[in-house]
């Protein structure tokens, strides 16, 4: 069935710009301090996406305690030494945003980033003008992925999901769209993977944003 999509929710990690730089030496930074080492700044690559409460709870297995002090310890180092510039936006995510928005299309941010952190960024790569809404997370009532689509959901008072389409790189993106009930596209130049975008079950998967556009148009 043919849909009209009218309003696009964009992942900001991995899907409109690299920051995998900043995220990774943010990391290292966080894992030292709290006593850790790394051995392998490539396995930091992971970390590109998931909420940080995710990254160093669940996946590093850190106390609750030890978890909010790491991420203290981690936006010591975004916000006060750079990392949150160490960054890029992806060769054609700028088009394709430009064109959407042309095309009457209503563009949100939805990011497991803190709202500082997302502002600063797309401030800084000029692409805050392609979007009505960002939604962020906040710590406290807008915590997971689930959380932050729902938030732009009920900023649109949006009742029919079939108008709204969610683009990620990481299961993270896929997984809480298909809870919410939207579709997805996984984009393969992030930091997910094929592999993890087909088991995660994304309505598409792209390889460029130009992709993402005749999606959009087609649809």
């Amino acid at each position: 069935m043919k849909k009209n999509y009218e309003v696009i929710l964009f992942d900001l990690d991995g899907t409109l710009t690299d920051s995998g730089p900043g995220i990774v030496n943010g990391f290292e930074y966080a894992i030292t301090k709290m006593g850790g080492t790394v051995e392998d700044r490539s396995s930091l690559r992971r970390f590109v996406g998931p909420p940080l409460e995710e990254s160093f709870g669940k996946i590093l297995g850190y106390s609750k305690e030890d978890t909010q002090k790491a991420i203290t310890i981690y936006r010591e180092y975004y916000f006060g030494k750079g990392g949150v510039f160490e960054n890029e936006v992806y060769p054609g995510v700028e088009d394709m945003l430009k064109e959407l928005k042309q095309t009457g299309k209503k563009l949100a941010v939805a990011t497991s980033k803190v709202l500082k952190g997302t502002i600063l960024v797309l401030e800084h790569f000029g692409l805050n003008q392609y979007f009505n809404f960002i939604s962020a997370t906040n710590d406290v009532t807008v915590v997971t992925k689930e959380d932050v689509i729902r938030q732009v959901l009920e900023h649109y008072g949006i009742e029919d999901t079939n108008k709204v389409l969610m683009v990620g790189d990481r299961k993270y993106d896929i997984e809480a769209a298909n809870e919410i009930g939207i579709d997805s596209v996984g984009v393969l130049w992030g930091y997910g993977g094929r592999e993890e975008l087909e088991t995660s079950g994304a309505t598409y998967i792209v390889e460029s944003p130009e992709e993402v556009l005749s999606l959009v148009k087609e649809n």
